[in-house]
């Protein structure tokens, strides 16, 4: 994993737009994102049983995978948005982006490879790309029955609950 400001001036957005400026596993628990790197599945299901994590699948983003809704999917990906559950990733294969926002609704880049594990807590923004190879292959954790709702950032956000209880758990610009 390597984080930093994401300084995306234009380009396309799988490319790392590496700022310089280093972010640590300490400043993303900050905003409640939890880093884990596990080499072993053994210390995936570990934490999952600890989180209460029960059902979980496996996707593959990538070209070959999706066939022609590859690139409109990625692009619905990187819109900004939020979940109402946590979103946990384990990396399988390939590499990819996350980005946050931060305190002050910057944005940061998380670069994710294989073995690498990410939880993002519910209300917080943020978005999703592949990287240049276009190719992950992810596990994705649920607590409960496999679902994937993402609420798209607008205004009427600023009222959703799970939006409003993060932004004061972790004292953050609305």
């Amino acid at each position: 994993m390597k984080a930093y400001w994401f300084d995306n001036l234009s380009g396309d957005q799988r490319e790392d737009h590496d700022s310089g400026r280093s972010v640590t596993v300490a400043d993303l628990e900050k905003l409640g994102v939890l880093y884990y790197n596990l080499s072993d599945v053994s210390a995936v299901n570990q934490l999952a049983s600890e989180r209460n994590y029960k059902n979980r699948d496996e996707v593959t983003v990538s070209p070959k995978t999706m066939g022609d809704v590859y690139e409109s999917k990625v692009k619905s990906f990187f819109s900004e948005h939020l979940h109402e559950d946590e979103e946990i990733r384990y990396i399988l294969d390939g590499e990819g982006f996350f980005d946050v926002r931060s305190k002050d609704d910057d944005w940061i880049r998380i670069r994710l490879q294989k073995d690498d594990l990410i939880i993002l807590p519910p209300g917080i923004y943020h978005r999703f790309t592949t990287d240049s190879k276009n190719y992950i292959k992810a596990m994705r954790l649920f607590k409960e029955e496999p679902k994937w709702t993402p609420l798209n950032r607008g205004p009427e956000l600023d009222e959703n609950e799970f939006r409003k209880e993060y932004v004061q758990q972790y004292g953050l610009a609305a």
